[in-house]
């Protein structure tokens, strides 16, 4: 497949038949446990092909349909381990790769961007990708001026196939949501929908990105390419050069390697909005490289993709936050329902037993109690399902808690951040790291 599929109607086709065939398969299950074959073989059969037909499904189409496979690859480590086996694979192959347009189609964008003489300034471009994403793919080429370039070109349409696929999920949000037992598919789809036009915008990408590499220029441990030129679906970067993504790192690095890059992500998602103002809102390990030094001194971190970005303002994330995380590791049930019920996590009339706030919030806030804690798969499961499973006594209580719109975009970054940690199986300094970046939590 060389290009995004353009009507609407062929894809909104794909996409629902995705349920289908789950159903499908299901009822194809049930009478080979009828004939007599043990029920965790023909479940785990189940599961695998599911997880082939939904995630090649999703990369193919690229658009939203890609862009929602990816934000589940962040949370693979939440599912459960008998159905995190079948799906990681499928779900980590998202994470850094997607089928390339023909070369002509990206040559005819780049006259209509950057003008009929684009090669005067782009002096050489290579003939095929170098990466690939849900809207867009990446060439390496050449600049006037000698510098080594990144040129990201938006596919055809897709705009139009990013806002239709969205839609379509999440008409069919309960039965895919089926599909990935443990994930709430319904918000994290809403959420997709609400920053889906900044993503398409590659000058408003170009804005921010301009803004971290001037604010990063000097960090010894995260490179951010700086902007050389942009268009309304062209945006020409430096060149980074690294030998991998996160993803290389989560499938088969070292622990040094696990535990140096979960430590420079968690500095950079915290750091970030303390020089910034914005906030990185697209932790999916594609996004995050390694970089390796010549002279063997510690690899550092570069990192790309600048088109979701929570704009907070100069002062960074809410001081409210590292407030709230203080309290609750201080054991102040009392002051933590006030904090909550001030910033608008509790709505005027809903009751709430403090003591019990504190004991659910706990284990979130496990990792700043400690020097250093090391974030695992198991560890995440587990809070994963004390909010999701509706027989806890987390999910009767995770009901009455609101998330305000102001938090929506903090919360799903760093609920990824956290996803990603889990997947490196990394020890980070994480309370250090809030004491020095988190405003109100160190006071």
């Amino acid at each position: 497949m060389t290009e995004l599929p353009r009507k609407a109607v062929a894809r909104t086709a794909r996409l629902a038949a995705l349920p289908l065939g789950y159903a499908g398969r299901n009822a194809i299950g049930l009478g080979k446990r009828l004939g007599g074959r043990p029920a965790e073989t023909v479940m785990t059969d189940i599961q695998q092909r599911t997880a082939e037909q939904l995630f090649r499904t999703l990369g193919e189409l690229k658009g939203g349909a890609m862009k929602f496979g990816q934000a589940l690859s962040v949370l693979e480590a939440a599912l459960p381990d008998e159905v995190a086996g079948p799906y990681r694979e499928h779900l980590t192959r998202l994470q850094d790769s997607a089928p390339p347009m023909p070369t002509s189609t990206v040559r005819e964008i780049l006259a209509r961007d950057l003008g009929p003489d684009w090669r005067e300034q782009l002096v050489w471009l290579d003939g095929g990708p170098t990466a690939a994403a849900s809207i867009g793919q990446v060439h390496r080429g050449r600049w006037v001026d000698g510098r080594e370039v990144a040129v990201k070109v938006q596919y055809p349409g897709a705009g139009e196939a990013l806002q239709s696929d969205l839609r379509q999920l999440s008409r069919l949000a309960r039965t895919v949501g089926s599909m990935v037992p443990g994930v709430d598919i319904k918000p994290l789809l809403e959420e997709l929908q609400a920053r889906a036009a900044d993503e398409l915008d590659y000058r408003l990408e170009a804005e921010a990105q301009e803004v971290y590499a001037a604010a990063f220029a000097d960090d010894p441990d995260i490179v951010v390419p700086g902007v050389v030129a942009v268009g309304d679906t062209v945006l020409v970067t430096e060149w980074l050069e690294s030998e991998s993504s996160l993803a290389a790192v989560i499938a088969e690095g070292t622990q040094e390697d696990r535990d140096r890059f979960g430590e420079l992500l968690v500095r950079f998602l915290f750091a970030g909005p303390e020089r910034t103002g914005m906030l990185h809102a697209d932790p999916h390990p594609g996004n995050f490289r390694v970089v390796r030094d010549p002279d063997g001194g510690p690899p550092r971190m570069g990192v790309l993709d600048y088109g979701a970005v929570a704009r907070l303002g100069p002062e960074g994330l809410p001081d409210a936050v590292g407030r709230l995380i203080r309290l609750a590791g201080a054991g102040d049930p009392d002051g933590l329902v006030d904090g909550l019920r001030e910033e608008g996590f509790l709505r005027p009339g809903v009751t709430i037993d403090p003591q019990q706030v504190l004991d659910y919030l706990a284990p979130f806030i496990e990792p700043t109690q400690v020097e250093r804690f090391r974030f695992s798969r198991e560890w995440m499961r587990e809070q994963f399902q004390r909010v999701n499973d509706p027989r806890s006594e987390g999910y009767t209580l995770a009901m009455k808690l609101n998330l305000p719109p102001s938090y929506l975009l903090i919360h799903r970054t760093w609920l990824g951040g956290v996803g990603v940690l889990s997947q490196l199986e990394a020890e980070a300094p994480f309370r250090a790291i809030l004491e020095e970046h988190l405003p109100g939590f160190a006071d």
